[in-house]
């Protein structure tokens, strides 16, 4: 999947928002909004246990490990950057709606297609969201691995490297036939669509100054 949605993956990388994010161009203003934007899909990703709970399923199961939880790390960040009422009037914009959607869609009818979203979700935390908390860190002067980047903060994964291996093999053996696992992959790349029509939309709302 890392080899078939490269192109997506690098179009969401080198988006014009995640560039001056990283650049340290953006106020915490921006960053605060992306953090709300990431709320809402990780409610999507870990609200699995419905009529048909998925850590049950043989196929989304063994993917659903309590160590890889955010939502609490991003209402504790969220609670530093905005204060207690942070979720006040909070609403996510269009494009995070329908990215949050669609993860919900497939949490509740294919768990192959929330598996994809998963991957993009988690592993990217893992391994490129490690930038975004030190630029963060740096930039805006959080306390290091503290308050305001707990999210990027996997303190359950002892040894990251070792997890993503796991978890890579994981998916070598996914229980799916090959045509599955093609949609598996167009669903990969897909969820990195909606990840970047989020960044268009947090650019528009974040424009960087002349």
């Amino acid at each position: 999947m890392r080899t078939a949605s490269h192109e997506q993956h690098t179009e969401a990388e080198n988006s014009s928002f995640m560039s001056d994010l990283l650049g340290g161009r953006l106020g915490v203003a921006a960053y605060r909004r992306y953090t709300e934007q990431l709320w809402f899909v990780y409610r999507a990703l870990e609200d699995t246990s419905g009529p048909r709970p998925l850590a049950a399923d043989p196929v989304a199961g063994p993917f659903i490990r309590p160590e890889l939880a955010r939502t609490a790390a991003l209402e504790r960040d969220l609670a530093h950057l905005g204060g207690r009422s942070w979720r006040t009037g909070l609403e996510p914009l269009a494009a995070t709606a329908a990215y949050a959607d669609r993860v919900a869609a497939c949490a509740r009818d294919w768990p192959a297609g929330f598996v994809a979203h998963h991957y993009t979700r988690y592993l990217g935390d893992l391994s490129g969201g490690q930038i975004i908390r030190g630029t963060a860190e740096k930039t805006w002067g959080f306390a290091r691995k503290g308050d305001g980047v707990r999210f990027y903060v996997f303190e359950d994964i002892a040894n990251p490297a070792a997890f993503k291996r796991e978890y890579r093999a994981l998916l070598d053996a996914l229980p799916v036939d090959d045509l599955e696992k093609q949609r598996v992959v167009d669903e990969c790349k897909r969820a990195f669509r909606l990840n970047s029509a989020v960044f268009r939309e947090l650019g528009e709302q974040f424009p960087l100054s002349a």
